[in-house]
Order: C-alpha cells, then sequence, then structure tokens
C-alpha cells in the first residue's frame, strides 16, 4: 500500500482547481483530478480514431442490430462497459453484472420510479430530507400511477439513529409500497441507518430504493448488506470520476422490468442489454470510473488513509467551530463520514434567502466555495472534507464570517 500522503492544500496541484478559491463544497458537484481528466481524453482520442468500431462493436455486446454487434473483432475487447463495471464493483460489494451506469443518481432513481408498478391509492414514501430532485421525481412517477407522495418527518439535529428509525416507522402505512431513503443525507450530510431503516420497511413488505449520491468513495460501501431492493449513486462526487457518472443496482428479483429513462436497441433483452446501449452518448465518464477509484488507491494512500483524514477534518472542524460559537453539537460522530452540516451563528440571517446571500457573498468577496444551507429556518454549513482541505481552509471561512455585512 503506498505511503499515505499529507494531505492538504499541498495536493492541489492534483486537481485543475482554481488555487486562488478556498473550495470546501466538493459534495456538490464533485472535482474531477487531473490524472482521471487525462485518462478521459486519451479514451476520447481512442473513441474518435474508429468511433464506430469503438461505440457499435467494442463498448458493449449490446450495440445495434443492423452492426452486427455478435460478430468477433480479432484482438479487439468487445465488453469494454462491462470490464469497468467489474473493476469497480468490488468498492460496492457486489459483482460487475450487478450493477449498470446511469448517468447520475437522479436518473437511477427515476430508472426505479418509472418502472415500479405502483396502483391508484398507493402510496411513496420520501422524507423532508430527500434530495429535491428525487422527491419531484418521486411526485411526477407517482401521479402519472394514480398514486400519492407521503413525506416522512425526519428530525434534524439528532441525537442518536434510533430517533431517524422511529420517525420513519411512524409513517409507513399498509399503502406503502416504496420508500426513498437516502444513505448519506444530502443536507445534513448524517449518515443515515440505513440498513435498519430498511429493516422497517422490509418487515412490512415495502421495498426501498436507496439514494447513495454521496456514498461510493466517502465511506464504506456493501450494497447487499444495506437490504435494500434498489441502489443509486454517484461515482462523480467522492468516487472522482469525470461529470456525469452514476451506478444503479437492484436486487435480482428487481430487475425483471426494470428500464432506463431512455428505451433503445437493448429493450427487452434484459436488465444489461437496457441499460448498457441507450443510444450514442459519451460513454468516457462511465469507462474512466475504475481510474476514479485508482486515483485513491495510487495517489492518496488508499481509501482508508484518505477516509481517515477526511472523518477527522470534518469532525474536528465541526466540535472546534461549534465550541467557538458556543452553539450545539448533538450530532453523533458515527453518523459522519466525510462531510459534516453544523450551525451558523443566528447573527448571520435565517431563511433560505439569507443562505444565498451568505453564500454568495463568501465566492464573490471572501473567494470562498461554500454550501450554505437553510434548514427549518436555521442557517447550516455543510462542510465537504476531501484531499486538499485542511484546518486553515476552516479557519479562513471562520474568518470570512466575522467581515460578513449581516454580522453582529
Amino acid at each position: 500500500m503506498p505511503t499515505p500522503p499529507r494531505f492538504g492544500r499541498s495536493l492541489l496541484p492534483l486537481w485543475p482547481l482554481d488555487p486562488s478559491i478556498t473550495y470546501l463544497n466538493h459534495g456538490t458537484v464533485g472535482a474531477t483530478p487531473r490524472a482521471v481528466l487525462a485518462a478521459q481524453a486519451a479514451l476520447r482520442d481512442e473513441i474518435e480514431r474508429q468511433p464506430a468500431r469503438f461505440l457499435l462493436r467494442e463498448l458493449t455486446p449490446i450495440g445495434r442490430p443492423d452492426e452486427n454487434p455478435d460478430r468477433a473483432l480479432p484482438g479487439g475487447p468487445r465488453q469494454r462497459l462491462r470490464a469497468a463495471a467489474t473493476a469497480i464493483a468490488p468498492w460496492l460489494g457486489v459483482q460487475g453484472d450487478d450493477l449498470v451506469f446511469v448517468d447520475n443518481a437522479t436518473a437511477g432513481a427515476n430508472a426505479v420510479l418509472a418502472s415500479f408498478d405502483l396502483q391508484p391509492g398507493d402510496e411513496v414514501l420520501v422524507t423532508n430530507r430527500t434530495y429535491g430532485a428525487v422527491a419531484r421525481a418521486a411526485a411526477h412517477h407517482a401521479a402519472r400511477s394514480g398514486a400519492t407522495v407521503v413525506t416522512a418527518s425526519l428530525p434534524f439535529p439528532v441525537n442518536n439513529e434510533a430517533e431517524l428509525v422511529d420517525a420513519l416507522r411512524m409513517a409507513l402505512t399498509p399503502r406503502t409500497k416504496l420508500a426513498v431513503l437516502d444513505h448519506v443525507s444530502p443536507e445534513t450530510a448524517l449518515v443515515m441507518p440505513l440498513a435498519a431503516m430498511s429493516a422497517a420497511c422490509r418487515a412490512r413488505g415495502i421495498a426501498v430504493l436507496a439514494d447513495g449520491a454521496h456514498a461510493p468513495g466517502a465511506l464504506p460501501v456493501d450494497i447487499p448488506s444495506l437490504g435494500v431492493d434498489y441502489y443509486t449513486a454517484n461515482l462523480h462526487k467522492w468516487a472522482f470520476s469525470p461529470r456525469s457518472a452514476g451506478i444503479l443496482w437492484a436486487a435480482p428479483a428487481r430487475r425483471a422490468g426494470l428500464h432506463p429513462p431512455v428505451v433503445s436497441w437493448g429493450a427487452g433483452g434484459g436488465w444489461l442489454a437496457e441499460f448498457d446501449w441507450v443510444g450514442t452518448r459519451d460513454p468516457t465518464p462511465f469507462l474512466c470510473a475504475p481510474a476514479g477509484f485508482r486515483f485513491i488507491d495510487e495517489a492518496l494512500g488508499g481509501r482508508d488513509a484518505l477516509w481517515a483524514h477526511n472523518h477527522a477534518l470534518a469532525w474536528r472542524t465541526a466540535e472546534r467551530l461549534t465550541t467557538r460559537w458556543g452553539l450545539p453539537l448533538t450530532t453523533p460522530r458515527a453518523m459522519v463520514a466525510s462531510m459534516v452540516t453544523l450551525p451558523l451563528p443566528p447573527t448571520l440571517g435565517r431563511g433560505f434567502d439569507a443562505a444565498m446571500a451568505l453564500k454568495t457573498w463568501l465566492l464573490a468577496e471572501a473567494q470562498i466555495e461554500a454550501q450554505i444551507l437553510a434548514i427549518d429556518d436555521g442557517l447550516y454549513w455543510r462542510f465537504s472534507a476531501q484531499a486538499y482541505n485542511d484546518d486553515e481552509d476552516a479557519e479562513r471561512f471562520t474568518q470570512a464570517l466575522a467581515d460578513f455585512p449581516a454580522a453582529g
């Protein structure tokens, strides 16, 4: 195993990030390392030398029927997409053919929501912490089937995992057919007790769609152990794939009848055929997913070293700043991975408009990219701790708050 590097701003040259910006918001859209971008550029060059051969014959064994995809090409790889899935599968505790690539976690969620057999009167459960795009997708697809969406109210801050499981259990009804649950809550940054929440649903015969947008690359993931029926996640956030890249997993019994949002040549050919070929698009973000995970192992000293740095920095920052500001921090440390959401002083304002004003001012006036959120009307900072961040970055953020015009 490589020697762990010295984490912090000294690693910034490994990314094309603007060094004049203090970047504290890795979790929102990710940041792709130079090495992975170079691998992507090489793949794009290879595609353009023989586009039809690469995209219609080598990318997947499906391809277009009029291109004779079953005809062997001497010396040519014919299942590049499957090879990429096989390479990343161990990071997720699965086999390669258990995974399909999707553009992002929202696309994966839409595939499940559009394919799930909902009837009039059925309920789809989301929570008040569900990612906005996924919640809207749930409402859209439920309405088309005559089903309704019910929102479970999850507390925040929390003192323990049981509070979340109990809140979920109280919202389930005999009409609940599908529950949409987070692995890492996008706003509160809590690592949710997903296995326990899934068990509560399973005990009532309720299927679970897990949104793991912030999980791969940020914490250990073993999908089968979570007890979910479907799991979708992004690879372009914490797993360092180019944008946009995501995965969708479904339990074997749930794959029949599951279709991608775009129906194409693979229609009727089964799980892999339908998702692996949805028409002409840039496949390089998917094919570079192994390079993203390799970057963790080769450039960042391995997953354990990276996760230890990110977690320690996130937790240390939360403890130090809430103590300095005299604000409570009840979040259990075990529910923090590479992100943490902590309260901001009430003198900075309240509500969505105040959050947007502070976020805009930080970038324009202090050259700090930070995710400021209004949660239940209070202002919070969701700090994404990444390899290129350190304690000095958090201090820059704190010092900038003192200069914000609304402070006082």
